[in-house]
């Protein structure tokens, strides 16, 4: 599994002109990518990670959404998988289908909201239009395997 994490002061997934998804303030917003081989245990992990990772300032230094409590929006995306090595067209084999990432973004949602935090989604297989106040600009890519 694969993710990008951005610590944003806001974001939101519109699909249709309708708002789906949607958090206030700091907080973080995940991309999440799925290959064929990846697992529960992996999106448990990768959701983890992300949540525990040191972006934020607190207090006692650097601190995590996990430390204080913040939001976290969970967005499906197969292009985290394209191979852009020949040519200029991807190929987006590398990404699991359907039936196969749909289940593993849930999981990561759900192991993020039993640790406490607020999530919200995306549509998957929609067409969404994700916007986001990038603080920092903070921008990290996990990979899991």
């Amino acid at each position: 599994m694969r993710a990008v994490i951005q610590r944003v002061d806001g974001a939101r997934v519109d699909v249709d002109g309708q708002e789906v998804g949607l958090i206030e303030g700091p907080g973080l917003l995940m991309l999440v990518g799925v290959t064929h081989t990846d697992s529960e245990a992996q999106a448990r992990k990768l959701a983890n990670k992300a949540y525990d990772m040191r972006l934020f300032d607190g207090d006692a230094g650097e601190v995590s959404a996990a430390d204080l409590g913040l939001p976290v929006l969970v967005v499906s995306q197969f292009t985290l998988y394209a191979d852009t090595r020949k040519g200029r067209r991807p190929t987006w084999d590398a990404a699991a289908p359907g039936p196969v990432a749909e289940p593993l973004v849930a999981v990561v949602a759900d192991e993020l909201r039993t640790r406490g935090a607020q999530v919200a989604t995306g549509r998957f297989g929609a067409h969404m239009r994700v916007s986001l106040v990038n603080d920092g600009p903070v921008t990290i890519i996990i990979d899991v395997d």
